[in-house]
């Protein structure tokens, strides 16, 4: 569907039992964004899990201005909604409410409820490419930029497990105040490739993945699924995955690469997963 220069789909929600009995095709028609960055687009996936919206803005010659959506069911966008748009392209700018805010990649903006915005790039030959997340919001919270190098980095794994790994949290709870929303950026080290592993659910939470910096040839083998009844999703660069809360949320990659969280629901507790014994997997 289309409203001038955004496009929108919707994708409804799961049981684990359904899930437990999709094959590839069908796992990949329900859980797997792709085609997700599209240029001079806005392109939104509004899923049923949290209300939680996936999606991306790539500006080139002219700028792009976030437009309400039917799911939505508001004339603007954030009237009851946030968002944070992280930028894994070049040099752009978000501008919200008037104020210009300027994104080097890996740069994340967090946007407040009721807020009007439009998406603009430096160079329209190297575009910006804004991922976009978006969750109901009940309150409004300030607009706030985290550059790359003020977020809360914890480093994890090691090379003997093939998970060595630093965590980017942009939301955190002594950093910028959400409603909904918690997100941040893992890089795995060369040589790992392992995510998320050992895994864990949150029943309290969805999530979503979106893996980037690898390279074209490679590829990253994306687990869901209840911990005794597992299922993959075979991930290439720029893609992005929905994980239901019942389900498990990992991968394995071909090389090193990088991912960006999200997750939206019942608070903003980063630690509040429910860890898997590796024993249970099947």
């Amino acid at each position: 569907m289309t409203a001038n220069h955004t496009d929108y789909s919707i994708r409804q929600a799961f049981d684990p039992a359904t899930g437990s009995q999709m094959g590839s095709g069908e796992l990949r028609e329900n859980f797997h964004i792709g085609d997700l960055f599209n240029s001079g687009r806005i392109n939104l996936i509004y899923t049923h899990y949290d209300r939680m919206i996936v999606g991306a803005a790539v500006p080139t010659t002219a700028t792009l201005e976030l437009e309400t959506i039917r799911p939505t069911g508001t004339p603007g966008f954030l009237d009851r909604r946030e968002m944070i748009a992280v930028n894994v392209g070049a040099k752009g700018s978000i501008t919200v409410d008037g104020e210009s805010h300027a994104l080097d990649t890996r740069d994340m903006l967090y946007i407040g409820m009721g807020s009007k915005v439009t998406f603009a790039s430096d160079e329209a030959g190297t575009p910006a490419k804004f991922y976009l997340l978006s969750a109901p919001a009940h309150q409004k919270y300030p607009t706030t930029l985290i550059r790359i190098g003020d977020a809360k980095r914890v480093d994890l794994g090691s090379q003997a497990t093939s998970n060595e790994r630093s965590i980017f949290q942009f939301i955190h709870a002594d950093g910028a105040k959400t409603c909904q929303l918690v997100v941040g950026m893992t890089q795995l080290a060369p040589g790992s490739v392992w995510n998320t592993m050992p895994c864990h659910v949150h029943d309290r939470r969805m999530e979503a993945y979106l893996y980037f910096d690898l390279p074209e040839t490679a590829r990253v083998f994306h687990f869901m699924g209840e911990p005794d009844e597992t299922r993959h999703i075979v991930m290439a660069n720029e893609e992005a995955v929905i994980s239901p809360p019942w389900s498990i949320h990992s991968g394995c990659g071909t090389s090193n690469y990088a991912f960006i969280w999200a997750m939206a629901g019942d608070n903003v507790d980063y630690t509040d997963v429910d860890a898997v014994p590796m024993e249970t997997l099947r």
